[in-house]
């Protein structure tokens, strides 16, 4: 039978969890196993990025990296002075992982698969003396009255072979991610769990009638989401599928819109300015560029300028009544009028969330308020500790996600080794 009493140990083989454990060992703690309820820990580390892994984004000054928080940034000020996305690089450099900057300032392990990141925490964790257990998922958690925990384990059937259904711990840390054990546990030790919401999702539109547009990618495009009580503006790359828009400005749009859009049953109004922010002169004086340089040519093969989309520039003609095979000289001032204020703002009806709307990161969790954020220790329960997911953090896409974890299981991690 293996060990039934332990330093610390760290619910959720994620990032965050992993990041604590190796952390604490380390830094001399002995005694720390780490469960994992899945036969693959680590699991969302192998499939982000489409498999690259996103590790985290070249954002080095600590009050910029909180802006891609749309909760928690004000309280990730003092951690990410502590272990930002420098530290981070660092940390994996010197484990032998080499990080290599894409040019939107996502940072990717040099391989190009998210297999190199697991392969280097599980070996850190093994040569720090790290107790990994499989298939061992937390399902009760009782405080001692001197201090401690016991604790309740279900076991997988051939796996976590010999492990006890029982055990006892100095100290337990919560890293269980976005599933909902977490937070019961969380909510039962006495904490306020903020309610999860979705982020990170795409839109999709009524009747959807940018669906014959399909592939198709604008950069930049300005984004507008009007709810009864708030709008939300979001610049960057957006891609056309099927239901509706997704891509980079979506993603992020819908990350800080999340609690409202829940509110709103994801319904509400999206406004595109397909010019990418041109003021109504700038592009004005576009078309009387067209008007004067193609004159003969038919609006269907001459475009107002060359990144507009084929496709979408007929999609807006057909739009907006105006015949694609007449020239530019003959364009009436009215159809030019409608078809400029198109291309600034073109209004769509959002109907709900995209297929794939609660893949990776929800907004909620773990109230920081009851959090020392400097340790992530309990301010309700002395000898607990969250860190990732399962606080009320949630970043963009881009790699800020993982940094969080990094940064949170970092800190909880030295805490609890100093504290020992």
């Amino acid at each position: 039978m293996l060990p039934v009493d332990w330093s610390l140990v760290v619910a959720g083989g994620g990032p965050a969890g992993y990041m604590a454990a190796i952390t604490a060992a380390e830094q001399g703690l002995a005694g720390v196993l780490l469960l994992e309820a899945t036969p693959q820990p680590l699991g969302k580390v192998l499939i982000s990025g489409g498999g690259r892994c996103n590790v985290t984004h070249a954002c080095w000054d600590p009050l910029a990296l909180v802006g891609h928080y749309p909760r928690g940034s004000r309280a990730l000020r003092g951690p990410f002075s502590r272990f930002a996305p420098g530290d981070c690089l660092a940390w994996f450099a010197e484990r032998g992982l080499e990080l290599v900057e894409e040019p939107d300032g996502r940072l990717f392990p040099r391989s190009n698969r998210s297999s190199s990141v697991v392969a280097v925490l599980e070996a850190a964790a093994a040569a720090a003396g790290v107790t990994v257990w499989r298939g061992a998922s937390l399902r009760q958690v009782d405080p001692l009255e001197g201090g401690g925990f016991n604790l309740r384990l279900r076991l997988a059937p051939g796996l976590a072979h010999g492990a006890s259904s029982s055990l006892s711990t100095d100290r337990l840390l919560l890293a269980t991610g976005g599933h909902p054990s977490g937070r019961q546990l969380a909510s039962q030790l006495g904490h306020v769990v903020v309610a999860p919401v979705p982020s990170l999702f795409t839109l999709a539109l009524e009747s959807n009638p940018l669906a014959a547009l399909r592939g198709v990618v604008m950069d930049p495009v300005g984004l507008e989401l009007r709810l009864p009580s708030r709008r939300f503006r979001e610049r960057g790359v957006l891609l056309i599928t099927g239901w509706g828009v997704s891509g980079p400005a979506t993603l992020r749009l819908t990350a800080f819109a999340a609690r409202a859009l829940k509110e709103s049953g994801y319904r509400a109004e999206l406004s595109i300015d397909w010019s990418g922010g041109c003021s109504a002169d700038e592009l004005s004086q576009r078309f009387q560029d067209a008007r004067a340089q193609q004159a003969r040519r038919q609006l269907l093969n001459a475009r107002p300028w060359p990144e507009l989309s084929r496709r979408l520039w007929i999609h807006l003609l057909d739009r907006h009544g105006v015949a694609p095979d007449q020239r530019w000289a003959d364009l009436r001032r009215r159809d030019e009028d409608n078809l400029l204020g198109a291309l600034r703002s073109s209004a769509y009806a959002v109907g709900g969330r995209g297929p794939f709307g609660e893949e990776f990161v929800t907004a909620g969790g773990v109230s920081l308020g009851e959090v020392n954020l400097a340790t992530m220790e309990s301010r309700k329960q002395p000898g607990l500790y969250f860190a990732g997911e399962l606080l009320d953090v949630d970043g963009v896409t881009g790699g800020f996600n993982f940094q969080h974890c990094w940064t949170s299981g970092w800190l909880a991690g030295g805490a609890i080794a100093r504290a020992d």
